[in-house]
């Protein structure tokens, strides 16, 4: 590429108007009338009803390229639109060029004959989304969300934006990526394939071109390989029959690593296409050295689901990842920046680009390959019944190879996944009906036949899952706990307690979740103080899940008194997100031996809502963010509050579709109350997994701690725990000597307090349990043994100091009593802390940090700084 050039201006109408408005590319009509002030914010109140005519109308964009003398010497110039959104005509100094129909594909056309000098106007009509599929579903009616406009799987577009369950209905119309000039001669790259093979402990980065020439000349390919430390190798060969290869061997490789197992280098590549001294073409790249497998084998719990990188398995931790924007142009590099970095800080190693969504830009994945972060990539489909013309397969044949190409060479790049929940749809939802045979089957050939195929032509090196859940069965219990990935909602929408995800021991869980209401600051810029209720109507307009609101306080009154004030309801609501996801993780990440995995819903949001995310819109940590930051922890104390875990163990069988249950239920102190077996097809394994399941004595105060270590090294420690009151009187008290191999999780004791916790005291007592390293503490939690409503808890006499370091304030509080989940702040001020929504029992003292700010004083902070605890929300 000789040259690339962007346009100077830009402006948008609407169709059959004639006053144009400046208008920015990448934008949307919505984010430039906002802009001119022309409608109110969406975000705001209940103002997301008042722009819903936007996306009912034709617009028009108008972007002037100035074209040199010099552009128009070279042979071919191209017109690229990286991203239109979505049913556009395009022309060129009035003459049509085509039209698109995907908003996740690169078009282009060839347009030197149609420039001049001087100014060029490109033109882009853009048709309303909303009113293109009201028109197609009342032709041919398509299941999908009940949260969203109806008839979204007719066209190529972010499903979420027609609406979800926690985003608004705000389609964007517009032009979301870049749009340019591109001029060559003589010849281009069609295609460029990397790859990497890795063999005793050489790898070997190869190669494969595929070019595009319209001259006879002499062409020579040049891959240009630089290390992280600066040493340079360079390969070359010519092109012949317009395909090259070329490969180097690089010794002693730095390897790419998840976050937490390792550091992730990355090697600069370029691969140039020369005719002489004259470079013609040139792409870049940076490549991340690894192996990665996704291992499925008959276990002693059915069949793993395992991602295995550098031939260590990995457990995923992790969650999913919706658009970070409505309006997806306005995301800026810093706000990206700041989510995936709160993700890698958080202790995960992994995110799902979920398929309701977007494939997202470069600089998504550039992130992700330098913060080490897997990306479990969905092909965007969600909860829907599509089609079944060949258009679109075809228009999704384009769209999928498109994005294999772009992505595939990813370090970070786990997994490609056939779609979201729309084989669970298949199997659970009702749709197997006989009118609608013909799109399943469809969906048949589309996820197993059409992209598993285009896979393995373009990326056989990242493998392929057909669906989220799935068992990969071919609609067999997709949502099964033996095998493949598990959705478990069982407690949010099963409305079960959060104890309940210890009773699904899954291969991986790829979805699971619970809501809380965003951060104050987060409110206030929706919601006047007057509707500070959670049954008012605009709080029940920023809550997009049916009873959400209504789900959120029966849970609270489950485990919380009721709050003093509105503040005090979010710092609740918030609590109460933490500890349910917390209860699931920890559980999963002790079951390790069988389950492989946990993405919590979700990371993020898309606009200001209550929500499932750990990160609102504003990237502001809820308390879930800073759990996660604790229950991801890469070596993790965690305690459970009934006896150790009997539950069934499925047992591979050698005949097809046959597993076999074997269980075994004991007392907590061993004594064997029931043993059983009973052999089944795979369909059935869901109900049969009922039996023998973990038996639990509620009233009895028991305590059973785990510590799990994803370390590739054992690690040696020691576990302190005390039962003690509320004002730090021991009752008891112990310590463990432990030492937890490498990757593995291990009972550290099984505690039985029937002497000491009575009726009379349980509301007074608590276990406390620490981990130590050496004489460095880790962890200190509280496992209280009724609900946190029923402590008696007292004001907790906090004493607070504050220290400055070369980088950090130090924040030291100090208990007389047990402050439960100590909440800190500074107004004004976004603030992370090393730690927050944190335990201090009595007696103790636990020092967090944060950055210096810019011009602020240990004074200044210590005035500024607010804490409260659990006992101030009552």
């Amino acid at each position: 590429m000789t040259f690339a050039a962007k346009p100077q201006c830009s402006f948008v109408r609407e169709v059959g108007t004639e006053a144009w408005m400046p208008a920015g590319v990448p934008g949307s009509v919505q984010t430039a009338l906002l802009a001119l002030g022309q409608i109110p914010d969406p975000f705001v109140a209940d103002q997301e009803l008042e722009v819903q005519w936007i996306a009912e109308r034709d617009w028009e964009y108008r972007l002037v390229f100035a074209v040199t003398p010099e552009d128009l010497a070279e042979e071919q110039v191209w017109l690229v639109c990286e991203g239109l959104d979505t049913l556009a005509q395009v022309f060129c100094n009035d003459v049509s060029l085509g039209s698109t129909e995907n908003m996740f594909r690169r078009y282009a056309w060839e347009v030197r004959t149609l420039l001049r000098e001087g100014e060029n106007e490109v033109r882009v009509l853009l048709h309303g989304p909303s009113a293109y599929i009201r028109e197609k579903q009342a032709e041919e009616p398509l299941l999908g969300p009940t949260h969203s406009l109806a008839g979204a799987p007719h066209i190529r577009k972010a499903p979420c934006q027609f609406g979800w369950d926690w985003g608004p209905k705000l389609p964007p119309v517009g032009i979301w990526k870049e749009v340019r000039l591109e001029g060559y001669s003589s010849a281009r790259f069609d295609d460029v394939h990397l790859r990497q093979q890795h063999v005793d402990g050489k790898v070997t980065v190869s190669a494969d071109l595929a070019v595009e020439r319209w001259q006879d000349v002499a062409l020579r390919a040049v891959l240009t390989l630089t290390a992280p430390t600066g040493e340079t190798q360079t390969v070359e060969a010519p092109v012949a029959e317009d395909a090259a290869t070329l490969a180097l061997d690089v010794e002693n490789p730095q390897l790419w690593w998840p976050n937490g197992d390792g550091a992730q280098p990355l090697y600069d590549i370029t691969v140039a296409l020369n005719e002489g001294d004259v470079i013609r073409d040139q792409r870049t790249f940076q490549l991340g050295l690894r192996t990665l497998e996704l291992r499925q084998e008959p276990d002693d719990f059915g069949t793993s689901f395992t991602f295995v990188v550098n031939g260590v398995p990995i457990f995923a931790k992790g969650a999913n990842w919706i658009p970070a924007d409505s309006f997806p142009s306005r995301i800026t590099a810093a706000q990206l920046e700041q989510l995936l970095r709160s993700a890698a800080d958080a202790h995960m190693n992994m995110l799902r680009v979920w398929g309701g969504g977007f494939y997202e830009e470069e600089r998504f994945y550039d992130l992700c390959d330098r913060y080490g972060l897997l990306v479990w990539q969905d092909f965007i489909f969600a909860c829907s019944i599509y089609p079944t013309t060949e258009a679109f397969f075809e228009n999704v044949r384009m769209e999928a190879l498109e994005n294999l190409r772009r992505l595939r060479h990813r370090a970070s790049l786990a997994l490609w996944c056939g779609n979201n929940e729309m084989e669970w749809g298949w199997d659970s939802w009702g749709w197997n009906q006989p009118q609608h045979q013909p799109y399943k089957e469809a969906y048949d050939r589309m996820f197993h036949e059409l992209l598993p195929g285009l896979c393995a032509q373009e990326d056989p090196d990242t493998p392929y899952w057909p669906s989220s859940p799935s068992s990969n069965l071919r609609f067999v219990t997709p949502n099964a706990t033996h095998r493949g990935d598990t959705h478990n909602w069982e407690v949010w929408h099963g409305n079960l307690p959060f104890q309940a995800y210890r009773d699904h021991p899954s291969r991986f869980v790829s979805e699971f979740g619970f809501q809380s209401l965003p951060p104050l600051e987060t409110v206030r810029t929706y919601a006047d103080e007057a509707d500070w209720n959670m049954t008012s109507y605009i709080m029940e307009h920023h809550q997009r899940n049916d009873a959400g609101n209504g789900k959120i306080i029966k849970y609270l009154t489950d485990h919380f008194r009721m709050p003093k004030d509105f503040p005090s309801l979010v710092y609740l609501t918030q609590i109460l997100q933490a500890e349910a996801v917390r209860t699931g993780v920890e559980f999963w990440r002790r079951s390790k031996a069988c389950t492989s995995g946990t993405l919590y819903w979700q990371l993020n949001d898309c606009w200001p809502v209550a929500s499932w995310a750990s990160l609102d819109y504003y990237g502001r940590w809820k308390a879930l963010h800073y759990a996660a930051r604790r229950f991801y922890a890469p070596v993790h104390l965690s305690a459970e509050d009934c006896g150790p875990d009997v539950g069934p163990h499925p047992v591979a069988d050698p005949h097809a579709g046959q597993r076999t249950i074997a269980w075994t239920v004991k007392t907590p102190d061993g004594e064997v109350v029931n043993t059983g077996e009973r052999t089944t097809s795979s369909e059935a394994i869901e109900e049969l997994l009922q039996i023998g399941k973990p038996v639990r004595q509620a009233d009895a105060p028991l305590a059973t701690l785990y510590v799990t270590n994803d370390l590739t090294e054992a690690w040696d420690g020691t576990v302190r725990w005390s039962l003690e009151t509320l004002s730090g009187e021991v009752l008891r008290e112990g310590e463990e000597k432990i030492s937890v191999s490498a990757l593995d999780a291990v009972q550290v004791c099984a505690l039985d307090f029937s002497a000491q916790v009575t009726p009379e005291n349980r509301r007074k007592v608590v276990l406390v349990y620490a981990l130590f390293h050496g004489n460095e503490r880790l962890s200190l939690d509280v496992l209280p043994f009724v609900p946190n409503k029923h402590l008696t808890l007292e004001k907790p006499e906090l004493r607070i100091e504050v220290a400055e370091t070369a980088t950090a304030f130090a924040i030291t509080l100090s208990a007389q009593r047990l402050a439960r989940f100590v909440w800190l702040s500074v107004p004004g001020e976004d603030v992370v802390f090393s730690d927050n929504y944190f335990d201090i029992p009595a007696k103790r003292a636990v020092t967090v940090q944060i950055p210096v700010l810019d011009g602020w004083t240990v004074e200044r902070v210590r005035n500024a700084l607010r804490v409260r605890s659990l006992v101030d929300a009552f």
